[in-house]
């Protein structure tokens, strides 16, 4: 399984996509499991895209996301090979969390912005 990689394509409407692509044509088809919190998560489709490739579908259930980050790893059955992860993060941010404070320097940036640009078309 070490010849597979697993290669994040998007996430939209709760479904991550990613491409699965071995260098030997011959290698057998992994069967893949996802994993939160050590537990399966049901929802993982593979499809051959018609380029030597397969195409992997995630849905996320509901029942797996709360307030928090959950961090899902798609891993080989067969070999225990974690072969790629991602996080969803939902719910209040916490204070300490740094998307949460870029968020909040840019809002306080705009505001800014606007305050300036006013006070700028006021002196012409």
């Amino acid at each position: 399984m070490a010849n597979w990689t697993l290669a994040k394509l998007g996430f939209r409407a709760g479904v991550w996509e990613g491409r699965l692509t071995a260098p030997a044509k011959s290698a057998p088809l992994p069967e893949i499991e996802v994993q939160a919190e050590g537990a399966p998560v049901p929802g993982a489709e593979l499809r051959a895209d018609g380029k030597g490739a397969w195409l992997l579908a995630v849905t996320i259930p509901g029942e797996a996301l709360g307030d928090g980050v959950a961090t899902f790893l798609l891993v080989d059955k067969a070999t225990g090979t974690a072969l790629a992860s991602f996080t969803v993060a939902t719910g209040e941010p916490a204070d300490d969390d740094l998307r949460a404070e870029v968020a909040l320097l840019r809002a306080e940036l705009d505001m800014l912005k606007k305050a300036f640009r006013r006070l700028a078309a006021r002196e012409d």
